[in-house]
């Protein structure tokens, strides 16, 4: 299995706000992003890396507005969470288009934290943290946003840069509102919980690293509610 490519000279800071980036896996100070994106101004930027590239979505609003539940079947377990289609349609639009194109099937959730973040990052075909599907768009749901256990969110690699890979925060954490929440698990937060248990191998640091317990994602369900 590909294991993730941190970078040379990687340091964890000594912050409870960590950007999760999607560069190459590097931590950073996180900064806070107007994500000010709405329906209206939902649209879908060309970008590179275009790893395992199936297009770029055109934004429907009749079909954003549709509540939708996702599934992920992983090898250490299902993992379902409702989109937040209401409060992040350009983000849960691109996901649902990636999902039925099947572009998460086959990869692994490259990146755990264990220690101020506690969140599993995933989403990146190439496993290096440095994966796109080719297209990037806009910050939503920013204000006031926290990050509970069970939050889904966009990783980033600054304001305006979302992509393919989210995190899930498997335990309460503080970030700043810079990463765009677009989801709820329903179920599974004990798989998560599990992994999170089995620990990481430091390669980015104390507590940040590739998960213990190989977390494959073998397919996404898209289910309508």
């Amino acid at each position: 299995m590909k294991r993730t490519s941190w970078g040379a000279g990687l340091t964890v800071l000594a912050m409870v706000s960590l950007a999760l980036s999607t560069t190459g896996g590097t931590a950073s100070a996180a900064t806070p992003a107007a994500g000010a994106a709405s329906a209206a101004t939902c649209t879908y930027t060309p970008a590179v890396p275009a790893d395992n590239f199936k297009g770029i979505p055109v934004f429907d609003a009749q079909k954003a507005a549709k509540p939708y539940s996702a599934t992920l079947r992983t090898s250490q377990g299902q993992i379902t969470f409702q989109a937040l289609t209401d409060k992040a349609p350009c983000t849960t639009f691109s996901f649902r288009f990636l999902a039925e194109k099947d572009y998460y099937d086959r990869t692994h959730c490259h990146r755990l934290t264990t220690q101020r973040l506690y969140v599993l990052q995933c989403g990146d075909p190439t496993g290096t943290g440095s994966g796109g599907p080719g297209y990037s768009f806009p910050d939503e749901n920013l204000n006031g946003a926290t990050y509970p256990a069970g939050t889904v969110a966009m990783a980033n690699a600054g304001p305006n840069t979302n992509g393919s890979q989210f995190f899930i925060v498997w335990k309460d954490t503080k970030l700043s509102p810079a990463y765009t929440p677009f989801g709820r698990v329903t179920a599974g937060l004990d798989v998560l919980q599990k992994i999170a248990a089995g620990g990481e191998d430091d390669q980015n640091g104390p507590g940040d690293g590739f998960p213990t317990l190989p977390v494959n994602i073998r397919n996404v369900g898209i289910s309508k509610r």
